[in-house]
């Protein structure tokens, strides 16, 4: 085949040309590019213009605010329940307390009524054992002889008014307790008769009652050792209405 021998000088300008060639080429499809991917409203810029700045991103922070808002919202409302649970629980603390002091009062009131009631009731038992231990008060005369007299022959079961024993005393000594016979036929023989009922003394003794003198002068001792001779021989001092 014939070979194409080229000049030197032919081919610089061929190289020049193609070189130009392709760099139109290259321009024009750098710009084809950059229409293409420009939008359709936006404005072209060429390769000539700088490089856009990168936009500033703004935040907005209303909705931050109206989220802490509601945050601290509900935090106060927590912190109004805790104390309103707190408040309750102090109240119900109190609320029992003054239950528990007003029990306490009452079990003492109750506890104090019943130990009144208790040392009363001891002080009674005690003033009736001390009335009871206590000798009954007669009076040192006629009346109070023949009544302390009556009460010993009561416990003893020897019968005798007071009206009869008060009879026979006047008849006898006329109410003196160291009255003596010396003159009738037991003074005639020793043993003269002595005292309110006119007792001689084997038969004060005989007839003598455990508890009381054995003086047969004693008002009271004479009294119940004749109405106990009497109630054996008659029955009793109210049957008698002269010398026994």
């Amino acid at each position: 085949m014939p070979k194409h021998i080229l000049t030197r000088g032919h081919g610089r300008a061929l190289t020049r040309h193609h070189k130009i060639a392709a760099a139109g080429v290259a321009a024009l499809g750098a710009a084809a590019i950059g229409f293409s991917a420009v939008p359709s409203n936006a404005s072209t810029t060429t390769t000539a213009e700088a490089p856009a700045q990168t936009a500033k991103v703004a935040y907005s922070t209303q909705q931050i605010q109206g989220v802490k808002a509601d945050v601290n919202g509900q935090l106060a409302g927590a912190g109004v329940k805790v104390e309103q649970i707190a408040a309750k629980k102090q109240a119900a603390a109190e609320a029992a307390a003054k239950a528990a002091a007003k029990k306490k009062a009452a079990a003492e009131a109750k506890a104090a009524k019943a130990r009144q009631a208790a040392e009363s009731a001891s002080r009674s038992t005690e003033r009736a054992e001390v009335k009871k231990a206590a000798p009954k008060k007669y009076g040192d005369n006629l009346d109070g002889w023949i009544r302390e007299a009556m009460s010993i022959m009561k416990k003893n079961g020897i019968p005798g008014s007071y009206e009869g024993i008060h009879r026979n005393i006047m008849r006898e000594s006329s109410g003196n307790p160291k009255a003596i016979n010396l003159w009738d036929i037991n003074a005639q023989k020793g043993i003269p008769s002595k005292g309110l009922l006119q007792v001689i003394p084997p038969t004060f003794e005989a007839y003598h009652v455990k508890g009381t003198p054995k003086n047969i002068y004693d008002p009271v001792a004479n009294i119940v050792a004749a109405c106990n001779y009497a109630a054996d021989k008659y029955g009793t001092m109210d049957n008698v209405d002269s010398a026994y």
